[in-house]
């Protein structure tokens, strides 16, 4: 199966339809009148269209078990047609689309299996996706230009040539699938008054400023307490967000002193310096993150 395990729970829904036709309008009335000889129909339907999608993982090979913490089967019937629209939502790291077309086959199998005895010439017709949402294209950001960040590598060692950077290159990677452009990348000593100079100089011309490393509670770990007495406003969800991420995947993530927070119209990120720490930080709160620059401007939380 495909690795979810970088991803971020959201809510996520999905609505699916399937058409079942029949010949006669004497089928109709039979299911609207429950006549049909093998029971109810739509109720019958609908219960192993509930069975269904919670086992959909047995029948599809690539699909992930969810949990399934909402489901509802609806019908609209029009002439000789039934539509069956079948609605999916849940809590987790992936999307419901395909639980929702499996739920609404089954419904329309079992209709037609109930039916067949009355009528020969029923037809399962359109199985189709009508709506999904709930996964990173739905908090996808648009900007009029593109946002531009500079990275900084705070590590002593690195400074000095004993080690090489991974964890700054990770972000630059990660920033540029969310479509954010770095313009500055560069490795500084574990230096307060450095890292301060840098802040102030680059967020004057960038929206994202972000440091990887000195996050510790080593005595060279000052990345923190360079930044905050800068910070014009903390955010502590951001912070929050990182750690308990990472918290999920790494019991030693409690122990980081994560920083985010603003100067001017700049987010400033103060991120873990080992470099699954830096990608668990960026997969936490990226691209969604960058929702932040439409609240800086004033708008509200449905502008995207």
């Amino acid at each position: 199966m495909v690795d979810i395990t970088h991803k971020i729970s959201t809510l996520r829904t999905a609505t699916a339809q399937a058409t079942v036709i029949v010949s006669k309008q004497e089928t109709i009335d039979a299911v609207v009148n429950n006549l049909v000889p093998k029971g109810n129909v739509l109720e019958m339907a609908k219960t192993a269209g509930l069975f269904a999608v919670k086992n959909t993982h047995l029948s599809i090979p690539d699909c992930h078990p969810i949990p399934i913490e909402f489901t509802s089967v609806a019908y609209e019937i029009n002439e000789l047609s039934i539509d069956i629209i079948f609605n999916v939502k849940t809590v987790y790291k992936t999307g419901v689309e395909v639980e929702a077309m499996h739920g609404a086959s089954i419904v329309a199998l079992t209709m037609y299996d109930m039916l067949k005895p009355i009528d020969k010439n029923i037809e399962i017709s359109t199985i189709k996706l009508i709506n999904k949402e709930g996964g990173k294209s739905s908090f996808k950001n648009r900007f009029p230009s593109a946002i531009t960040a500079a990275v900084f590598v705070c590590s002593d060692s690195i400074f000095a040539g004993d080690k090489q950077d991974r964890s700054g290159k990770i972000i630059v990677e990660k920033l540029e699938i969310s479509g954010v452009e770095t313009t500055h990348y560069e490795i500084i000593p574990d230096e307060i008054d450095v890292i301060q100079e840098r802040t102030k100089a680059f967020a004057k011309e960038n929206q994202l400023i972000i440091f990887t490393g000195g996050t510790g509670l080593s005595p060279r770990d000052v990345t923190p307490q360079a930044l905050e007495p800068l910070l014009e406003t903390r955010i502590p969800g951001i912070e929050e967000a990182i750690r308990n991420y990472g918290q999920q995947r790494m019991p030693y993530s409690m122990l980081s002193r994560t920083v985010a927070g603003t100067l001017g119209n700049s987010l400033v990120l103060a991120l873990p310096g080992s470099t699954n720490g830096a990608k668990e930080s960026m997969d936490a709160i990226f691209p969604h993150v960058l929702h932040v620059f439409h609240i800086l401007k004033g708008n509200n939380h449905d502008t995207k």
